[in-house]
Parts: C-alpha cells; structure tokens; sequence
C-alpha cells in the first residue's frame, strides 16, 4: 500500500482542492446574498426618506398656499417653512434657493413664542413686534417671490417623489 505514495497524496490533494471549492462556492453565494439583501436595505432606506419627504413638502405646499391667500402671517409661515425645509432628508441648500424666508426666519427666531411671550411685559412685546414688523416690510416682496419659486419647486417634488 506504500509502495505508490504520490497516489495517496494526489488523493488527498484533491480532497483539500474540492473542499476549498465548495468553500469558495459558499462564500461567493453568502456574498451574492449579503449584496442582495444591501442593496434592498438601501431601497429600502430611501423608500423610508421619500415617504418622509413626501409628507413635509404636502405641509409645505399647505403653508404656502396659506401664505398666498393671506391666511397665514408671513413671519409665522417663514417660521414654519424653515423648519420643514430643513427637515428634508433627500435634498439640502434650501437657504440658497429661498434666502429671503431664511433670512425673515433668522431675524424673528430669536424672539419669544407662546407661554413665553405672553410673559414678557407690553413693552417689550411691542418693541419685538415692531423689529418683526420691519423686518416683515424690508423682506415682503422678496418672501412673496421666494413663496412662488417654493410653491412651484414643491409641487414639481411631490411629483417626484411620488413617481
């Protein structure tokens, strides 16, 4: 039986050689899955962002049809569609686009809302309405182009998103 030992490890390398071939099979099949199941994770993940996006741009165009019909105040409207804006998961630079809601927004958003502004004494609450009311006036034509621009870029994004 020992008279022919390359037989035997000719045997035995080929068992070593089969075995890594089934493993390698195994891996490339456990890869072929983990991919898979990747790429559905992020199908997945960006199905949960257009949702999420959806549903801030249907409040954004709420909002700005509220603004147009002067249902809503401008300074509360920038307040709101700062916010929801900055909010959004799948796009970004929306300062750049609407800078004039941006900047009624950053020049009101320090000021008091609610409980506490009902707090602060009249004066106070008069000097802060007449800073937001200028602010209003300086910005108001600006804000109302910006509304039109973000009431068209909503609509084209709801479209988008729900493709």
């Amino acid at each position: 039986m020992l008279e022919n030992p390359w037989g035997y490890l000719i045997v035995i390398a080929a068992i070593i050689v089969i075995s890594l071939a089934f493993y390698a099979i195994k891996l490339l099949k456990q890869l072929k899955l983990q991919t898979t199941q990747q790429k559905q994770a992020e199908l997945d993940r960006q199905l949960a962002l257009n949702k999420h996006d959806k549903k801030v741009i249907d409040s954004v165009v709420i909002i700005v049809r509220a603004m147009k019909e002067e249902q809503c105040d401008i300074s509360e409207g920038c307040w709101r569609l700062s916010v929801l804006l900055d909010s959004l998961k799948t796009s970004e630079n929306h300062s750049a686009q609407f800078p004039a809601i941006f900047e009624l927004y950053a020049a009101i958003k320090h000021m008091p809302i609610l409980d506490a502004r009902k707090k602060l004494e009249k004066r106070e609450r008069m000097k802060l309405d007449l800073e937001r009311v200028k602010t209003e006036a300086r910005l108001l034509e600006a804000v109302k182009s910006d509304i039109e621009s973000l009431h068209q870029y909503a609509v084209e994004r709801v479209k988008s998103l729900t493709q």
